[in-house]
């Protein structure tokens, strides 16, 4: 009997379920690719030819040149010097090249040997920093040894670092920048946007090791340097002001340091500013306190670091501008305008010292003992007399006196265009203060300002009420030379009339003619001021003091304002009108000629300073020079002769006591060879 095998009958509908399945299947996938062909096309091409791009290319960076600051008088005072960093990438070295690479490169650079071998030893790595901002002669050195070498991967690219040419000239105002060349402190942080430019490229081929590869396939992309700024800062004040304040913190001992500002009356342009002492933004980091230093070297661990630090700090904040004082008896400037201003006082007015005064419980003594009688307004701002200014301030009144307080800027910042000025002084509103708080700060204690404010508002009292906008940087200029901002003085508001500046300006020159400020008298100019002497009430030592003077000149046409303050000076005196009076007048005396301002000598002054040169020809030398030192002049011989053939300047001639006048035994003498 003939077996049979059965077979189950297709199921149909499997078949067409395994059919569609297939189908979707394939509909998925093909439309897949599809759709991510149309998205690698058509809508993010750039994104994977940016990745293909950087698989192919190296991309190497020509840093931009930071701009250039300039003083008003064209000094530069910060650039950019071209240096190179040399960088490795391990895995392009040839085996055998290591470890001579790694001694030639130790013994060039000056690094570690292992520390060296260490970074090259990583044979997966691309890219390694071997030493950055080396000068042209370590570059060089370099380059010839791979060229002799043959060695692929050592890479020298170009880089800049930020100098300062002229040292520690402005060092406070300049501030400094970073390894990357961004801004940190002062101008080069204020302007850091300005001043950085735009880096440059340069695309060659690699393969996929990373290898260049041997096309010429190349691409640049050049650099912009960054904008140049232009200060108001002259280096010629600057260093007027910085030798005289440098030599006044030595003398007298100043313990915590001394601010000066020197400006434009009528712009509110800062022609100088310098605290002492100062830093040099060529190595911000180094401590240039001798003492200081030795304390934090003293330190070890972390305690070094934090005093390390705090100093660093110190020495880097712009005193004038971040710091606030008590101004003293320089305000009574403030407190002498605005009560002239609303009619509370005239010049003529007279008021009693005793000595001392009474208000409300509250004894205040005039400075140093005095008892100064009868006497004007006009003669008690002259000898700084604290208890008539405490009458002076109860004919203000409270009200009147808050309000001028912030007419003239003291309770707002000024606003310059440099970082770090201090957001809010220390005063008292009309509602906080009673008797006592009026009357002190009616003679300068009691509140608190910064520098810059109190000189800001000075200029005001003197340049006929206008409360001026301080400012450090000129112009800004683009690389093809296009100025692209250009400053405008301007008036942030009328604080007092041109009448009461008229007045303020005479009784400020009493006080350089009759009062506390004769030691900022100089000769052919007509010179106002005011002298402090304030009491620091937060300072743990009673007797700790600041010494400070404004002075303005010419006072008759006000140009230009000084202000010198002395932080704690360990001298035979703590007075303003004995320590700072002197600085100012120093700098005033070599600055006003310098503007082209020039002297105007009386008669008296001067027979005081100047002595006619006498007729010498023919005189003996010995004769010669001892008439020469009767009348105040010195005698210069040219040639070994016995009797004067020649002179210099001529007979008749004023000459300056002190000076000079040259005596010629020969007849050969060229004075205008010698000029």
């Amino acid at each position: 009997m003939e077996k049979r095998y059965l077979t189950p009958e297709p199921d149909r509908h499997l078949h067409g379920r395994i059919r569609a399945l297939a189908a979707v299947l394939a509909a998925v996938c093909f439309g897949g690719l599809l759709v991510r062909l149309y998205i690698l096309q058509c809508i993010d091409p750039d994104g994977y030819a940016a990745r293909a791009a950087d698989q192919q290319l190296r991309d190497t960076v020509l840093p931009a040149d930071r701009g250039e600051i300039f003083s008003a008088d064209g000094t530069l005072l910060a650039a950019s010097e071209t240096t190179w960093t040399i960088r490795a990438a391990p895995r392009e070295l040839d085996d055998a090249l290591v470890e001579p690479a790694a001694r030639a490169l130790a013994d060039i650079l000056e690094l570690d040997y292992a520390e060296t071998l260490q970074k090259l030893r990583q044979r997966t790595s691309n890219d390694c920093l071997l030493r950055r901002r080396v000068d042209a002669d370590m570059a060089d050195a370099v380059r010839r040894w791979c060229a002799d070498s043959g060695a692929q991967g050592i890479q020298i690219r170009q880089d800049t670092k930020r100098v300062y040419p002229q040292g520690d000239l402005m060092g406070v105002l300049l501030g400094f920048t970073d390894v990357d060349n961004n801004g940190l402190w002062g101008l080069e942080l204020r302007y850091n946007d300005e001043l950085t430019g735009r880096n440059g490229r340069v695309l060659t081929a690699k393969n996929a090791w990373g290898y260049d590869m041997p096309t010429h396939y190349s691409t640049l992309v050049p650099a912009v340097p960054g904008n140049a700024l232009t200060l108001t800062v002259d280096a010629n004040i600057q260093h007027y002001l910085e030798s005289a304040l440098a030599a006044a913190v030595q003398e007298h001992n100043v313990a915590a340091r001394a601010v000066g500002i020197v400006m434009d009356v009528n712009t509110g342009a800062v022609l100088a500013m310098s605290n002492k002492p100062d830093y040099d933004p060529n190595a911000p980091r180094t401590i240039v306190d001798d003492e200081v230093r030795a304390q934090v070297n003293a330190l070890t661990g972390d305690e070094r670091s934090t005093a390390l630090q705090a100093a660093q700090q110190a020495q880097w904040r712009n005193k004038a501008i971040s710091d606030l004082y008590e101004p003293g008896s320089v305000f009574k400037l403030i407190t002498a305008a605005a009560a002239l201003d609303t009619g509370a006082c005239t010049p003529q007015d007279y008021f009693t010292c005793a000595g001392k005064i009474r208000v409300a419980g509250t004894t205040f003594r005039c400075a140093n003992g005095h008892i100064h009688g009868t006497q004007t307004f006009a003669q008690a701002l002259a000898v700084s007399c604290n208890p008539c200014f405490i009458q002076i301030g109860a004919r203000l009144g409270k009200q009147a006196f808050c309000d001028y307080f912030a007419a003239f800027g003291l309770r707002e910042p000024t606003g310059i265009d440099l970082p770090g000025e201090v957001k809010r002084s220390e005063y008292y509103t009309a509602d906080r203060m009673g008797p006592v708080e009026l009357a002190s700060c009616a003679f300068g204690q009691s509140s608190k300002v910064s520098y810059l404010q109190m000189l800001t508002a000075v200029c005001a009292v003197v340049n006929g009420g206008n409360l001026m906008q301080p400012y450090v940087v000129q112009r800004i200029t683009a690389p093809d030379g296009t100025v692209t901002r250009e400053t405008q003085p301007t008036v942030r508001r009328r604080v007092i009339s041109e009448a009461t500046s008229a007045a303020m300006r005479q009784m400020m020159e009493g006080v350089v003619t009759t009062g506390t400020g004769k030691n900022a008298a100089i000769p052919g100019y007509r010179v106002g001021g005011k002298s402090g002497t304030s009491q620091k009430l937060d300072s743990e030592n009673e007797r700790a003091r600041i010494a400070s003077f404004v002075a303005v000149a010419p006072i008759d046409d006000p140009q230009v304002a000084v202000l010198v303050c002395l932080d704690e000076p360990h001298s035979w005196t703590t007075s303003g009108g004995s320590l700072s009076a002197p600085v100012c007048a120093e700098v005033l005396e070599k600055t006003l000629p310098y503007l082209g301002i020039a002297p105007q000598f009386t008669a008296e002054e001067q027979q005081k300073y100047f002595a006619a040169v006498p007729d010498l020809a023919g005189s003996r030398v010995a004769a010669a020079k001892l008439t020469l030192e009767e009348l105040g002049l010195t005698a210069g011989i040219h040639g070994d002769g016995e009797r004067v053939q020649r002179q210099y300047p001529a007979a008749g001639t004023p000459a300056r006591k002190g000076s000079t006048v040259v005596l010629d035994t020969t007849g050969t003498y060229d004075a205008a060879g010698e000029e």
